[in-house]
């Protein structure tokens, strides 16, 4: 659905840039999918390489802080700028969201699930969902985005839409 205004091709092109991120956060979660079909490690990494390499300069530059920067960076200069389209910021929220939510699942693992269940099966299945569901949401949204609309993802939405008003 349509909101507010009517979208622009440039109010689409830059909604759809923020799905990047948690993208390529995602990409972590599917090594194992990547070694089991190295087809789909190539279709994933060869676009996505020139975003990794900046990504990771700007990481590596900022000490290991990179991620936190960039997300205060959109969340302020982005989300909470009112002169920019709200659907360009609803979008770039609902990317905000998905990424606290890998960032969240990566906690859990790493100190409550990770030392039990490290290189079983379960961790391989479970990282393959996680990585398959978050590209399943950034294709959706990225989709809505091209069309014009707002991807409307349960919960995730929702929280968006009010830290968007």
């Amino acid at each position: 659905m349509t909101w507010r205004s009517s979208t622009t091709p440039l109010d689409r092109f830059f909604a759809c840039l923020p799905y990047l991120l948690p993208l390529m956060d995602a990409l972590v979660f599917g090594q194992s999918l990547f070694r089991e079909f190295p087809l789909v490690g190539q279709l994933f990494l060869v676009p996505l390489t020139p975003f990794l390499v900046v990504y990771g300069q700007i990481n590596s530059l900022l000490f290991g802080f990179g991620g936190l920067i960039l997300f205060l960076a959109l969340f302020f200069l982005v989300v909470r700028n009112e002169s920019i389209s709200h659907f360009i910021r609803f979008n770039t929220m609902q990317s905000i969201i998905i990424g606290i939510a890998l960032s969240l699942f990566s906690i859990v693992w790493s100190y409550i699930l990770g030392p039990a269940l490290s290189g079983t099966l379960i961790q391989d299945t479970l990282f393959n969902v996680v990585f398959l569901g978050v590209v399943a949401v950034v294709i959706y949204s990225i989709v809505q985005c091209i069309l014009g609309k707002y991807a409307e993802i349960p919960t995730l939405s929702e929280a968006a839409y009010m830290q968007v008003r």
